[in-house]
């Protein structure tokens, strides 16, 4: 195992992990924020954080997928963190359902994408990012209606005020 993969997977996961849950901790979701993406520590996600990792500039999980078609990681870490919407999937009387998920697991999910972002970006992160990556992926996702206006109206009042300005505006408007 080459070790130099190994300090960088470590290292992405954990600042990924401390900007989620600064986030968090700034919209009162201490719980959440303490508790994200714990999966990630485990053999079944770390095997493919170490084996594909990409020097912090993308996911793992993306490189798996690449190389067998899916990702044992991603349906791993999927099925275990509630901020995120493929968690929010049912088989119901129509057929797959997209459940919508509580606001607090929204709010996460924004609190991930944002920090995503950041981690991923580096110093060229803009706070235009977070809104650009979740456009690109929008016509491809299977996701609640409300869930996805919510985030897309998150995504562009940070576009449009800032991160500070955002995090005070779901403190005061959305949260409760």
């Amino acid at each position: 195992m080459n070790m130099n993969k190994v300090l960088g997977h470590l290292k992405t996961i954990n600042t990924h992990k401390l900007t989620v849950m600064k986030l968090c901790f700034r919209i009162h979701l201490y719980k959440q924020g303490l508790l994200h993406d714990m999966s990630k520590y485990t053999f079944t996600e770390l095997r493919t954080g170490f084996k594909y990792y990409q020097d912090g500039l993308r996911s793992p999980n993306v490189a798996e997928k690449e190389e067998i078609g899916y990702s044992k990681a991603w349906m791993h870490h999927k099925g275990r963190n509630k901020h995120h919407f493929e968690y929010w999937w049912d088989i119901g009387k129509d057929g797959l359902t997209a459940v919508e998920m509580p606001k607090n697991y929204v709010l996460e999910m924004f609190c991930d994408r944002v920090a995503a972002s950041i981690v991923y970006q580096k110093e060229n992160y803009t706070d235009h990012h977070p809104l650009m990556y979740y456009q690109r992926s929008r016509e491809h996702i299977f996701i609640h209606p409300n869930v996805d206006r919510l985030l897309l109206h998150l995504f562009e009042y940070l576009d449009k005020n800032g991160l500070d300005a955002t995090l005070d505006y779901i403190v005061k408007e959305i949260k409760e």
